[in-house]
């Protein structure tokens, strides 16, 4: 047992603990059920009320993988009571996901509720933990995420006691309370969290969220393969499939983006834009297994839908990571516009029939190859500029 104090910034060779690579790893497992869902409701034509619903569910699961990360970045003391803290919210996280099925087909989100009380709960402790320890405006910082945590968990009943058509809104509100929840309480003093080992944190969880986009699809290609004996269809799919990934985590880590972590406002907007980098990774492979099952005629969907299904989702991928991180080191016009217009032609494709997903699988190789080549250029040109003056000289 040891002191829970804060870590400091500067702190020099600070990586991702094996607890925490744990944490993610489980997280991943209520990711897979939502995906699940997903595929199920698109599959059956109702893809308006399943994005609904997983835009609900998967908000769950990162807001609460997003709280701990940044907590453990500023807090992690790695004693036995912050083991089994942690331990509990691994606990939470996976009844979470036990109610996923029933939270898409009947709307109960009982389960899913308990699971993240469970979660909030826990982080709530290690807060007030934190704030035992702590002095001054680090104390009210600790003290008011403790107690917003807890106000919203009252706020989400709502889910649960609510008739069904007001549950959107309670969603809406309640999305809007958690995001201020850090905004306010670090409003005078900002937590120790580490730079490098957020960009890290942040990293490992879209290489496992990608992970599970290709175990997803390759499932999915199996079963059709062994029940259908659909080679010819599918193998466009996944080659198509496998290249939109591939290009996915080519973009995503081309940038150094710890870097670019130097104030709260800067750390605020790229952390919660991950929202829509995690959502959206997760969905191209839920997107996936709907190609798949159209492919064979056992998804009650048109071509152009089940398309849709991957090529959104991927736009959707293209434009957040433009958006958060990698415009920030593009330089000219050239650079700036691969991935906007990538994006632009990826939705494009959505109308190319049964070849869809293998366009937009190009294209997405294509996009790399463009900014590979742009850099390349890019970098060649300042060595240039760079040796000139030795050679007059």
């Amino acid at each position: 047992m040891r002191r829970l104090v804060a870590r400091g910034r500067g702190e020099a060779h600070r990586v991702a603990s094996p607890l925490e690579l744990f944490f993610d790893l489980c997280f991943v497992v209520a990711i897979a059920q939502a995906g699940v869902a997903l595929v199920h409701a698109v599959a059956e034509g109702h893809a308006g009320q399943g994005v609904l619903d997983y835009a609900m569910v998967f908000f769950a699961i990162w807001w609460a993988w997003m709280n701990f990360t940044w907590f453990a970045s500023a807090y992690d003391n790695d004693d036995v009571l912050y083991r089994v803290v942690t331990l509990v919210q691994i606990a939470g996280v996976l009844v979470l996901a036990a109610g996923v099925s029933r939270a898409f087909g009947e709307h109960d989100f009982v389960v899913v509720w308990l699971g993240y009380l469970i979660m909030r709960l826990a982080l709530a402790a290690q807060w007030l933990r934190a704030a035992r320890t702590a002095e001054g405006a680090e104390r009210t910082t600790a003290l008011r995420y403790a107690s917003g945590v807890l106000l919203c968990m009252v706020g989400w009943l709502g889910l649960v006691v609510l008739p069904e058509p007001a549950r959107p809104w309670v969603f809406l509100v309640m999305v809007v309370a958690e995001l201020s929840v850090p905004m306010f309480a670090e409003r005078d003093f900002m937590t120790s969290w580490h730079p490098h080992h957020i960009a890290e944190r942040y990293g490992l969880f879209t290489i496992i969220v990608l992970g599970e986009t290709i175990a997803a699809a390759t499932v999915a290609v199996k079963s059709a393969v062994d029940e259908h004996d659909a080679l010819g269809e599918l193998v466009p799919i996944a080659v198509g499939g496998l290249l939109i990934v591939f290009a996915a985590w080519w973009i995503y880590f081309v940038v150094p983006i710890h870097g670019h972590l130097r104030s709260s406002a800067q750390a605020f907007l790229w952390g919660y834009g991950h929202y829509l980098i995690f959502a959206s990774a997760a969905a191209i492979g839920a997107g996936l297994e709907v190609a798949v099952e159209q492919a064979v005629g056992t998804a009650h969907v048109s071509t152009t839908a089940a398309s849709a299904a991957v090529t959104v989702p991927t736009a959707l991928f293209l434009v957040t990571v433009w958006a958060l991180h990698a415009r920030h080191f593009k330089v000219g016009l050239a650079q700036q516009l691969v991935l906007p217009v990538t994006a632009l032609l990826v939705v494009g494709c959505t109308f190319l029939g049964e070849g869809a997903v293998l366009a937009a699988g190009l294209v997405c190789a294509l996009a790399v190859a463009t900014g590979t080549t742009l850099t390349a250029r890019a970098e060649a040109r300042e060595d240039a500029v760079g040796r000139a003056p030795d050679a007059v000289g």
